[in-house]
């Protein structure tokens, strides 16, 4: 028997006949005490609801450290009087009070349990004020490896920046540092030295000038905002701004760049009202207008903080001037502008409730590129741009990471993601039902946060198929379904091998230059074709495989 096979992407084909009887959605990682208390609902978060912050930050440049206190507004659940709030080594928190009264507090780790004296009633709604200060952790590789990082413009003026997704914010403050529980709006005041400015998430209330020099800078966040998109940009900042009219009016834009590359951002960021034309047509409304969107320069690539994303893409085009598809489109646009401000719908609008479903942030805002490529270039560069990024799929790990354990699957989530959403958009056929879907999300989960199971049935249920074994495919295991097929007999055979038990995804094929959607399953199938000398090639846009098998 001969056999010829073929691969229709850039992936190296994987085979696990043990693992297509399962799931693969467990590493054998071994998990310690401290990833517990970091990444599950424990009984000291579980009794109460966060309501407020007020973050009041000093920066102290000189000796890269961060003083102050958080205000800590919640509405009591249950009955119950120990608190968990997180601050990592080596920052420490000196001291709790709540009406009054110091409480006593022990610390595990980066998780410290707060005793509280009254009575917390349900239905109340209670503060705590934390103090806190200490050098926090410095960035190794942001945003990837985050932390604060404390650098100089190329005036000698200091250039400052938080980075925190997946280590938690609680690195450089206390927080309650767990997705599933978003505060619903907070104040962030950043006292710093008089020549620089701060930045943050929301809106300038004010400035406050003080007799040793150092100025106060006052947002207000009015919608829910995830831990990690809180930040802090210290810089020589330089402002312009626009109006972008956009689908609920108009919309603040405002850019604060280094003084030396104001003329530079004032033609790269043209992309930034490209990316919201883009975006609002396939995803809705820019969700936060309240708190206007910005862009902010950093000194580091760049982060989806909500209305304050971070840029350092050196004023170029594509990914630091790299196109990560290989296909050219990616050197049409600012990569770190659209793909930073895609997540302000999928990471900030839609936000998961535990980092094992990171995908829900990166699938679709990887995706997001090939949609703003469609928007201007045409749906075939858009397909073609989401399938050069399969070259850097790895396959090597689940693309869902280990629940309850702050643990994130694989890097695949990024093109692999966005890949099986392109296949989505190919099994729906229909591309005004695709966007309503992807609008809907947006409206549906609106400032929520949700699991794969939500986004899984949300999508399900408005296609009207069962997509359930395709996200099981792609979501849970590291194999890329293959169809395998023979022509014997004047029959076509065919089935998907490399897949779960359950797999029954339908696949556009071209058979002697007549385009048929075939139903494969697991089992075998004949479909009679009439010759034994039968050409059959698959859609491109299936993240598929292939494995031609001739008797």
């Amino acid at each position: 028997m001969k056999k010829c096979f073929s691969v229709i992407f850039f992936a190296a084909f994987v085979f696990n006949y043990a693992s297509a009887q399962g799931l693969l959605n467990k590493s054998e990682t071994a998990f310690t005490r401290q990833d517990t208390l970091r990444g599950s609902i424990t009984k000291e978060r579980a009794w109460w609801d966060l309501k407020y912050y007020h973050l009041d930050v000093k920066v102290n440049p000189k000796d890269s450290t961060i003083t102050g206190s958080n205000t800590i507004r919640y509405t009591v659940l249950q009955d119950y009087n120990k608190m968990q709030i997180d601050l990592q080594e080596p920052m420490n928190i000196y001291k709790v009070i709540q009406d009054g009264k110091e409480l006593k507090f022990e610390r595990e780790g980066n998780a410290f349990f707060i005793q509280l004296i009254a009575s917390q009633k349900v239905g109340e709604v209670k503060e705590v004020k934390v103090f806190f200060g200490g050098k926090p952790r410095v960035a190794v590789r942001p945003p990837w490896d985050g932390g604060l990082t404390w650098k100089k413009d190329s005036n000698g003026n200091d250039f400052i920046a938080s980075s925190c997704q997946g280590l938690g914010a609680s690195v450089w403050w206390p927080n309650k540092d767990h997705m599933y529980d978003e505060v619903e709006n907070m104040l962030i005041s950043v006292n710093v030295p008089g020549h620089l400015m701060d930045v943050s998430n929301g809106r300038l209330q004010s400035v406050k000038k003080l007799k040793d020099g150092t100025k106060t800078y006052n947002w207000y966040v009015a919608n829910p905002i995830n831990n990690y998109g809180v930040n802090i940009n210290v810089g020589d900042y330089v402002n312009f701004s626009e109006k972008y009219k956009g689908e609920k009016g108009d919309l603040d834009c405002n850019y604060y760049v280094l003084r030396d590359n104001l003329a530079k951002a004032k033609i790269q960021f043209k992309d930034a009202p490209r990316m919201l034309k883009a975006f609002e047509h396939w995803f809705g409304p820019y969700p936060f207008y309240e708190d206007s969107y910005k862009l902010v320069e950093a000194p580091y690539l760049g982060m989806e903080h909500q209305s304050s994303v971070t840029y350092g893409n050196e004023y170029k085009n594509g990914y630091l001037g790299r196109d990560l598809s290989g296909t050219g489109w990616g050197l049409k646009f600012d990569f770190i502008i659209i793909h930073e401000s895609g997540h302000e719908w999928f990471a900030n609008n839609i936000t998961y409730k535990d980092i094992a479903d990171m995908w829900i942030h990166e699938s679709f805002t990887n995706y997001s590129e090939s949609l703003f490529v469609e928007f201007y270039y045409g749906k075939d560069a858009g397909a073609e741009y989401v399938r050069g990024c399969r070259k850097s799929i790895r396959n090597d790990k689940p693309i869902i990471g280990n629940y309850d354990v702050n643990n994130e699957g694989s890097g695949d989530m990024y093109p692999k993601g966005a890949n099986m959403l392109h296949t989505i958009r190919q099994l729906i056929n229909n591309d005004e039902k695709w966007r309503s879907i992807l609008r809907g999300l947006n409206s549906t989960f609106y400032h929520q946060t949700v699991t794969t199971e939500q986004i899984e049935g949300y999508i399900n249920k408005e296609s009207g198929m069962n997509l359930t074994p395709v996200f099981n495919q792609y979501l849970r295991t590291i194999m890329i379904p293959t169809l395998e097929y023979y022509f014997k007999d004047g029959e076509l055979g065919y089935r998907w091998s490399n897949a779960v038990h359950d797999f029954d995804m339908p696949v556009k094929v071209t058979l002697n230059g007549t385009e048929t959607l075939l139903k494969p399953k697991t089992e075998w199938s004949r479909l009679k074709v009439g010759s034994d000398k039968t050409d059959l090639k698959i859609d491109i846009n299936f993240y598929v495989a292939e494995l031609n098998i001739t008797k």
